[in-house]
């Protein structure tokens, strides 16, 4: 059958015949359907993030999928139900108390593998196999955009993490800024109606489809190069949550400064290796005297997918056809994997429901 994969040594992902995959027992045979590109793609494809598996010279892409079981192989599925997998398998196999205690999501790097990044096999290819327990069911009707449940689900991680992170008193929210409007920072966006007042943070010029969007969203766009991130409590007003998006290392240090007392800053960048001067002790001191959290967040589990089922299902019409730019077919994957600021988010195609 035929994959999308990134071979060592190469700079750019190939069509590649690979063996067709044979579920064991406790597997599910799935027949892809569509698969999301997003900027870890990237990242991996250009040697800076994840790994091959080992003793493999390629490694399948694709994290964020939608796919039919064709083969339920005694699982609790059903032949023709539509899936999501999640992303993380225990290493060699073997689950760890991560995994036992049903938090894979929670464990660090060394503890896990992730498909289509570091050590396993992802889903861009005709068929995959997957333990049911790592296979999540939605609705036929959400199946055409079903590779969309992963990226919400980060979001909706981060979100939840970052309101555990007030649980301890009334915290009430009035303001949020995003940062980055890439697909992640959208995404995160559209979670936050809730609030009275939101922003999201990019460096695009007008006009630009994803400012659109975040003022379709009732948001208020800034733009990096006129407003810097520790002034926009200056120039806007203090936020309540910044959820970074942009995985740029000077960006925590300067949102600490922009929250309000007892805000939230929620990461989800990973950031290259970078050394730069800060005030330490400023930042420590306003983090203290002001209540303020900072959460790190990194995957999802099973029920933020659940989560984000729901939040997809809810997405108006209109923002879906502005978020999805690019579906492409197998025969044209190359096209998916451009990365330019004409479209927001691009899937490869290999089968129809």
């Amino acid at each position: 059958m035929h994959a999308v994969a990134i071979q060592r040594g190469e700079e750019a992902p190939a069509l590649l015949e690979v063996p067709f995959p044979e579920p064991e027992a406790g597997q599910a045979l799935v027949r892809t359907l569509r698969v999301g590109i997003d900027g870890t793609d990237h990242e991996v494809i250009a040697g800076g993030h994840g790994g091959f598996p080992e003793g493999e010279d390629h490694l399948v892409l694709g994290h964020e999928a939608v796919g039919v079981v064709e083969d339920p192989n005694g699982t609790r599925f059903e032949a023709g139900d539509v899936v999501v997998p999640t992303v993380r398998r225990p290493p060699n196999g073997d689950p760890n108390g991560y995994f036992e205690r049903g938090v894979a999501d929670m464990a660090p790097p060394d503890a896990t593998l992730e498909r289509g990044i570091d050590g396993a096999h992802g889903f861009m290819s005709e068929y995959f196999v997957s333990d049911a327990a790592y296979l999540v069911d939605i609705p036929r009707s959400l199946a055409p955009l079903g590779f969309l449940v992963e990226p919400i689900s980060i979001a909706e991680k981060a979100l939840e993490h970052a309101f555990a992170s007030r649980s301890a008193f009334d915290w009430r929210p009035e303001s949020a800024v995003v940062l980055g409007n890439g697909p992640l920072g959208l995404l995160a966006l559209t979670l936050l109606d809730d609030m009275e007042r939101t922003y999201c943070v990019g460096r695009r010029d007008r006009p630009d489809p994803t400012i659109d969007l975040i003022e379709e969203l009732d948001a208020t766009y800034i733009d990096s190069r006129e407003t810097p991130i520790d002034r926009i409590d200056e120039r806007h007003e203090p936020m309540d949550l910044v959820f970074e998006a942009t995985g740029f290392a000077r960006h925590p240090f300067e949102a600490v400064s922009t929250l309000a007392p007892a805000g939230v800053l929620a990461l989800l960048g990973v950031p290259e290796p970078w050394a730069f001067e800060f005030d330490g002790g400023m930042l420590h001191k306003d983090i203290v005297m002001n209540n303020k959290a900072i959460v790190g967040s990194v995957n999802s589990g099973p029920h933020h997918f659940e989560a984000a089922t729901e939040t997809l299902s809810r997405y108006p019409e209109w923002f879906l056809d502005a978020f999805v730019s690019g579906i492409h077919p197998l025969s044209s994957f190359e096209d998916a994997f451009v990365d330019d600021e004409t479209t927001i988010k691009r899937a490869v195609e290999l089968s129809s429901i």
